[in-house]
């Protein structure tokens, strides 16, 4: 009897000292259960972090294409949730940089800044206001006189530092917006056409058939230091670089008609980027490096964006049947791997980290050291549309392919 006694004292000690240790850490350093932390809706609870963190359309600020992505991700929680404070972040944004002949209050003088054009096309779709309209209009004006180089590829910038030059960014900051205004304004002819033929394009000028990567970039001119002195491209694979490419082939293929002379090449290029995003994806935690192919060089580091967008372009090629069937369980592992990368704070907030910066073209030096940020508008957009893509069963949510007709 007192063996049992003495027994029962030794486990109540031992209990308490486990409480009090347990609540000496601060919820955020102590996972959840598994069970709750796997329900958890992280684009909702994303979506209301960075809402509360920025309140205002105001506290968005300027006209930008990082934030643009954000927000286009938050249409898409909107269109999942129908919870109309989304659409209302949208739309208050947009409204702060356009007035109601639909002029922008920036010159629309890069790729980069044509990107909230698909913002102005879903709030027309959505209230079919005139001045959304007459904003894309301008937009779309600007493509008739925009420079290019000699074999026709947009320019990243109407700009002394950025002209005759590619940027494998460029394409997704232009020709999603393209093709669907295009399909929304009866403009699919030459829209379809011409993003295309940018597409392939660019492709040519930043394939390198050795790794199955894009490089960076490319300058037609040659004048960059960066620029190789026979092919003119840059010399280092940057992840979200490419990331930004397959994004883009993908939201041109749900528009493109399934019988366009040059569908089946853009096809390819899906099947190419995806040998190589499963050639380097890290083994270890299902994510991919800032310089793609440079995982076993001291100062590389695994970035949070690029995963998410590889990951998106995987699961939507096995989706709509380009791709193979085992593509999906490399996409779910860098969802997965992007997942570690994100947590909620004890004051209720998420947290997404290791996002990189925006980033220019150079060495390897300049793309190791770049910032490793939290909740940057490019990670936080990225997130929002894979996830509600890859965690859309996890909500018992079926995505439908989004129809860019005006009605």
């Amino acid at each position: 009897m007192m063996k049992k006694v003495q027994l029962m004292i030794v486990v109540v000690i031992v209990s308490c000292i486990a409480l009090q240790v347990v609540s000496a850490f601060p919820i955020s350093s102590v996972r959840r259960s598994n069970h709750s932390y796997a329900k958890t809706d992280w684009s909702v609870s994303m979506v209301e972090s960075t809402m509360k963190r920025y309140p205002t359309a105001d506290s968005l600020k300027g006209w930008g294409y990082a934030k643009s992505l954000y927000l286009y991700g938050v249409y898409l929680v909107y269109l999942r949730t129908r919870d109309k404070r989304y659409l209302d972040h949208v739309q208050s944004w947009i409204d702060l940089h356009i007035d109601d002949k639909g002029t922008i209050n920036r010159p629309i003088n890069a790729l980069d800044y044509m990107l909230p054009g698909n913002l102005l096309l879903i709030l027309y779709k959505e209230t079919k206001q005139e001045k959304y309209k007459l904003a894309a209009d301008n937009i779309r004006k600007v493509f008739n006189t925009y420079p290019r180089t000699k074999d026709g590829g947009f320019w990243h910038a109407d700009t002394p530092s950025r002209q005759w030059q590619l940027w494998a960014d460029g394409v997704f900051m232009s020709l999603p917006f393209l093709a669907r205004y295009g399909q929304m304004f009866g403009d699919s002819v030459y829209a379809n056409d011409e993003v295309t033929k940018q597409l392939l394009i660019y492709y040519q000028h930043l394939n390198d058939p050795a790794t199955g990567l894009l490089w960076h970039a490319y300058d037609e001119s040659g004048a960059q230091s960066w620029a190789d002195p026979v092919t003119h491209h840059s010399a280092y694979h940057w992840c979200r670089a490419i990331g930004w490419f397959g994004m883009t082939l993908i939201q041109i293929l749900e528009i493109l008609p399934q019988d366009h002379p040059k569908r089946n090449e853009l096809i390819k290029i899906v099947r190419q980027l995806a040998k190589a995003y499963e050639k380097y994806q890290d083994p270890k935690t299902g994510l991919w490096y800032q310089v793609v192919d440079k995982g076993d060089v001291e100062g590389n580091w695994l970035e949070t964006s690029s995963s998410s967008m590889y990951s998106y372009m995987m699961w939507m090629g096995v989706k709509r049947g380009y791709l193979p069937k085992h593509y999906e369980a490399v996409a779910q592992e860098g969802y997965r791997g992007v997942l570690t990368k994100l947590s909620m704070g004890a004051d209720g907030m998420t947290n997404l980290v290791d996002i990189c910066e925006g980033t220019n073209v150079s060495d390897l030096a300049y793309y190791f050291a770049r910032k490793r940020n939290a909740n940057d508008f490019h990670g936080l957009g990225a997130f929002l549309i894979m996830n509600e893509e890859l965690g859309a069963a996890k909500v018992a949510y079926k995505p439908k392919p989004l129809s860019w007709k005006a009605n």
